[in-house]
């Protein structure tokens, strides 16, 4: 089920009022809780900014959204990790690009994030069980003051049963 789904379940105005980007953003941020059906795996989502469902990640169970015009864009993934990987590990094996800005791996989850083309990118995992369950936001580095509360509201919600 897309986040379209759930902001008409919870707000039809936030569907259709909802701004493009989060330079549009009211003061007030529309936030719905985003659940995986398949692994229980949830985060709160900002309704009004990221718009638009954009289909399933590949490899994973979850969702992909999009602001309005694309220039941000959201996956929350949950992805099966049978080997039982650290997340040290985990993200070792998914070969991240050099130059990383900034990167906190423990024994429950890593945070890993920095520049490319422009933009930021940030990928949260927590473990848990068989799965990490993951969410990766990009977005315009020029903005990035106005993304800094927004992302760590997403990362700090980031759950799992």
């Amino acid at each position: 089920m897309g986040l379209r789904h759930y902001c008409i379940a919870l707000s039809i105005a936030t569907v259709v009022t909802a701004p493009s980007s989060i330079r549009a953003a009211p003061a007030a941020i529309d936030w719905v809780r985003y659940s995986v059906p398949e692994t229980g795996a949830a985060v709160d989502i900002p309704a009004s900014i990221f718009t638009e469902a954009a289909g399933k990640p590949e490899g994973g169970y979850g969702g992909r959204f999009l602001t309005s015009d694309r220039r941000a864009d959201l996956t929350m993934q949950s992805v099966v990790n049978d080997a039982g990987l650290s997340p040290a590990a985990f993200l070792a094996r998914k070969n991240p690009p050099p130059g990383i800005v900034y990167k906190r791996v423990t024994p429950r989850f890593f945070v890993v994030s920095s520049f490319r083309n422009g933009r930021i990118w940030y990928n949260r995992c927590n473990f848990a069980g068989r799965f990490a369950h993951c969410v990766l936001i990009n977005y315009p580095a020029a903005e990035k003051r106005q993304w800094d509360s927004v992302v760590t509201r997403i990362s700090n919600t980031l759950a799992s049963r």
